[in-house]
């Protein structure tokens, strides 16, 4: 088996985001490297300064869409500078077993698990999902991710209906489902995001409980939790959609929002929903908020 290579030459206020953002889109390794060489790998936000030219390399399978991710990647940054990128091939070496040892059994709250197919889940009670990096937007490494899937292991949605905007991969749409949710509307703008999020819900058996589809295609509906794992300029822009589609009463879960960005985001939902939590990860916050009656 091959591998391909993404490379990217970005300022050191974007290699962060890139970095984070590659994982999110299936990149089994991201790679950090300054001029001289000198590799720093997945640095945690804030924990290590950049450089002023950074190179960020995200390794894919040989089988990856990556004018897709790329595409993906500059609709989440709003950068032009994406989409000047290099795309190298990889011999087989030792990728595969580095990439899949990387892996283990993710766990969140007391009653939720992620596993990759090839792990024996933990002997425990927990509810587990299995999801293969890959395909995949998001696997539940990343912070925001994994905020939301920790709030799901304490408000399980038992008997509700649940919308996950933004689906990527379907984790959320998949947890949700597994802790109990009657229907869940997984959405996305990106076709290879609504693939991976069938498949997976067919690997756990949920394809019964999950409904894909772009976000036109989403019918006019009210659902208890609405849940949007995005970033914080699409979020503000759409909170008079996200208004519509949730009850009286119901909640909604915002994540992928910069600490510095959170103001701004509770600024635009006040109209319509009124702040119950703030919680943060590193330079990452997740906002929950539920809707209020009071029509603007």
């Amino acid at each position: 088996m091959s591998w391909l290579q993404l490379k990217f030459q970005a300022p050191s206020a974007l290699a962060e985001e890139l970095a984070d953002r590659l994982t999110e889109a299936g990149a089994l390794a991201v790679t950090l490297r300054d001029s001289k060489d000198d590799p720093l790998y997945e640095p945690a936000p804030g924990d290590t300064p950049l450089w002023a030219h950074t190179s960020v390399e995200g390794l894919f399978a040989a089988d990856a869409d990556i004018p897709s991710v790329v595409e993906q990647l500059h609709a989440q940054s709003g950068d032009e500078s994406v989409r000047d990128y290099t795309v190298e091939p990889l011999a087989d070496q030792a990728w595969e077993r580095v990439c899949l040892d990387q892996f283990k059994p993710l766990c969140f709250g007391d009653t939720l698990c992620i596993c990759p197919t090839w792990l024996t889940p933990p002997d425990d009670a927990r509810v587990t999902l299995l999801l293969d990096p890959g395909l995949a937007f998001g696997t539940g490494t990343h912070p925001t991710t994994a905020l939301c899937l920790e709030w799901l292991a304490r408000n399980p949605p038992a008997g509700l209906t649940v919308i996950d905007y933004g689906c990527g991969s379907g984790i959320l749409a998949l947890a949700a489902a597994k802790l109990g949710a009657r229907m869940v509307y997984a959405t996305d703008h990106d076709p290879q995001a609504l693939t991976a999020t069938r498949a997976n819900a067919e690997k756990n058996e949920l394809q019964l409980l999950i409904h894909t589809m772009t976000p036109e295609q989403l019918p006019a509906l009210e659902v208890d939790v609405l849940l949007a794992n995005i970033i914080a300029q699409p979020l503000i822009a759409l909170a008079p959609v996200f208004a519509q589609h949730v009850r009286a009463g119901g909640r909604i879960v915002l994540s992928g929002i910069l600490e510095h960005q959170a103001e701004e985001v509770i600024a635009a939902y006040r109209p319509w929903f009124a702040m119950v939590e703030k919680v943060q990860r590193d330079d990452w916050m997740l906002l929950e908020a539920t809707r209020t009656s009071a029509m603007v």
